[in-house]
């Protein structure tokens, strides 16, 4: 590390610019790491173009929009339309982090060149939802115009450790969306366009998961802190969005992304990685919050249970009418 706490019994006495700059090295060592194994990859190389036609407008040969002129099913295309209009309001979330991680030495490198790639996301994305006319291109741009308009706030834009680990359990959601809306939109083209896209969600998932890490080296009691407060409090970024609490629900009974996935393969999975019901030595803070995280994730895999009865049921009623 470039420092060292000078109280090693009380990491309450770190700052947040005392971390950025004791991280510097670690933020050099992934970005370097991150660098070696990302692919860059061309967007316009996993849209259909020759599927596309004119929308009415400019073009007297335009063909209107209509729902049946898309293989992707109805689930695909919610989950599609929160995974893009998520990442369209990547302008505020490069300013939230720009502003907590700075923008100079690695810290800024990896602020941009995360840009730069979640920049990409957006763009096929969009391009594809056109191309294919998976969805209404006027609701859409309804959508994101409102959406953008009311701009981001991060829960956790008031500490540097609490944003970090946000993102850390954040990425690994966006990715398992992502790669579960490509299963379930019954396109292969969507498919292989959202895996692409999920790769990529995945190393920056890695990259402040390590981060985190090495937060726990330095500051355990603080970093144990953040964690149980951003696990207790998560929420997904595009819960702005019109309409998100209806295409949440929608998509948890799509088995896009529910309480069961999320315990499973979003909080347990980095949790587990990082050994953070296990780490021991902490100050009478930290290990109060790790007891209330582990008693929250009790309740979090018991909830999910009784989610798991309900769609059981409800899967069961559905294959019964169709079977009357």
């Amino acid at each position: 590390m470039t420092i060292t706490s000078p109280h090693l019994g009380s990491s309450q006495a770190w700052t947040d610019a005392q971390l950025l700059y004791a991280l510097e090295e670690v933020v050099e060592k992934e970005l370097n790491r991150h660098l070696k194994v990302a692919k860059d990859w061309m967007p316009h190389e996993y849209v259909p173009f020759s599927d596309g036609r004119n929308f009415p407008g400019v073009f007297e040969d335009g063909q209107a929009w209509e729902s049946e002129q898309s293989k992707v099913t109805d689930i695909g295309k919610i989950a599609l339309v929160v995974n893009l209009l998520t990442e369209d309001n990547l302008p505020s979330y490069h300013h939230e982090i720009a502003s907590l991680f700075g923008r100079d030495g690695a810290w800024g490198t990896w602020v941009h060149r995360w840009t730069a790639e979640e920049g990409r996301h957006g763009i096929v994305m969009r391009d594809y939802l056109l191309t294919s006319r998976a969805v209404d291109p006027d609701k859409l741009e309804q959508f994101r115009m409102a959406h953008m308009a009311e701009g981001f706030e991060s829960d956790n834009r008031h500490s540097m450790l609490h944003s970090v680990a946000y993102v850390a359990f954040q990425e690994l959601a966006t990715r398992v969306s992502h790669r579960n809306t490509g299963h379930q939109s019954g396109d292969p083209v969507c498919d292989r366009m959202l895996a692409r896209i999920a790769t990529d969600e995945n190393l920056h998932m890695v990259f402040y998961r390590n981060l985190l890490g090495a937060a726990f080296e330095l500051a355990p009691d603080l970093t144990m802190q953040s964690v149980r407060d951003v696990v207790v409090n998560f929420r997904m970024p595009g819960h702005g969005m019109p309409g998100f609490e209806r295409a949440a629900a929608q998509m948890a009974i799509g088995e896009i992304y529910n309480m069961r996935i999320h315990h499973d393969d979003v909080i347990q999975p980095v949790l587990r990685y990082l050994k953070v019901l296990d780490i021991d030595g902490l100050g009478p803070e930290g290990l109060k919050a790790q007891e209330e995280l582990g008693l929250y994730m009790n309740g979090l895999d018991s909830e999910a249970s009784k989610f798991d009865e309900k769609l059981a049921m409800r899967k069961a009623r559905m294959a019964a009418r169709a079977q009357a």
